[in-house]
């Protein structure tokens, strides 16, 4: 009889893999789709940006209102606009709030 091999839950290897923000990048919450592939996000350090989804994430990310997103705001309008560049799942969402990555937005 052979031993049983140990196989981690998927929520422990969601956890293990979460993209935390790195310099330059904010956590947001999307507030509203405004059409196309451009949405209105509230971003943790206070300001709401208007943020696209670029083409690699387009169709294989569907992104809705209350998603957690991590945005790259851009070089030149940064306090307005930006880029989403990876959504979090809720498990995902749960684990950085709890570990404080997310400050003054709630979701």
């Amino acid at each position: 009889m052979g031993k049983k091999k140990f196989e981690p839950s998927e929520e422990e290897v969601e956890i293990a893999r979460i993209r935390i923000p790195k310099e330059g990048e904010v956590l947001g919450i999307v507030e509203l789709m405004l059409g196309g592939d451009k949405m209105k996000v509230r971003c943790d350090d206070g300001k709401v940006r208007i943020c696209r989804i670029p083409g690699r994430l387009r169709k294989k990310t569907w992104i809705r209102v209350d998603d957690l997103v991590l945005v790259q705001p851009w070089e030149a309008q940064k306090d307005e606009r930006g880029d989403v560049i990876f959504k979090y799942t809720p498990t995902q969402a749960n684990w950085l709030k709890r570990k404080g990555y997310i400050k003054s937005i709630s979701f």
